[in-house]
């Protein structure tokens, strides 16, 4: 069987990539995103991407790359609001932007890998979400249908992950990343900790028939979206509380 481990980033997606392609990305907000895949992709200058993701990073971080390139012909995310230059784009129409509930979009991620090729939910009746789509009621509750989503490729990053790409993630990054993964016809994973030993078959997030591709991560500095803690001169010169205890 031929190895699924490629020697980094650019490596794994280099013959792969190509104009026009439908990519999932995981990673939710900038947490656990493949920023490395990321920035491989961007490389390769590939245009008119249609890219499904939570969300598009910030200004000049996350798939704000893409967007900086003007890789990115279409958008289908739950939430945009923390990236000028997606709203730019958006309102100038240089980006088509699919706006799909979050809930709704984990659920056509996880539909198109199941092999699901649509689902009715109630999710945005009477909104301008369902216009265009069919309706049905179920148990006297409208429903629209909505369509599972197969990308032509998908990246993700995972905590640890062994040479077959079974993969485990860690805290929030567990939201989009295995749904992303398992839509994709190509898959292509990021790993913090390359396991040289098969990972525990109880303790797998992703089944590693789904990646079709692994490598390491190469920079594995991750970024913050919004720091919402005090700094520290600013915490110590706070209140004391009543447990308090002067070293």
């Amino acid at each position: 069987m031929a190895s699924k481990l490629r020697d980094g980033a650019g490596a794994a997606l280099e013959d792969i990539v190509r104009d026009g392609m439908t990519v999932a990305v995981g990673g939710f907000g900038l947490s656990g995103i493949p920023r490395n895949l990321i920035r491989a992709l961007r490389d390769t200058g590939a245009k008119d991407l249609t890219i499904v993701s939570n969300n598009m990073g910030v200004d000049g971080k996350g798939l704000g790359l893409l967007l900086e390139n003007r890789q990115v012909r279409k958008v289908l995310a739950s939430y945009v609001g923390e990236n000028r230059l997606f709203a730019e784009q958006y309102l100038s129409g240089v980006l088509d932007v699919e706006f799909v509930p979050q809930g709704t979009l984990a659920e056509r991620l996880r539909a198109g890998g199941a092999g699901i090729p649509a689902f009715y939910t109630p999710t945005g009746v009477g909104t301008p979400v369902a216009e265009g789509k069919p309706e049905a009621e179920f148990d006297g509750r409208r429903a629209i249908l909505e369509r599972g989503i197969v990308a032509d490729l998908a990246l993700v990053r995972a905590r640890v992950g062994d040479r077959e790409g079974n993969l485990r993630y860690r805290l929030t990054a567990r939201n989009f990343n295995p749904l992303a993964a398992m839509s994709g016809r190509i898959t292509v994973a990021e790993v913090e900790e390359l396991s040289d030993e098969y990972l525990d078959p109880e303790r797998i997030d992703t089944p590693g028939v789904f990646v079709q591709r692994i490598v390491r991560v190469e920079d594995p500095a991750k970024d913050i979206e919004q720091i919402t803690v005090r700094s520290k001169p600013s915490a110590e010169s706070g209140s004391r509380g009543p447990n308090h205890v002067d070293a």
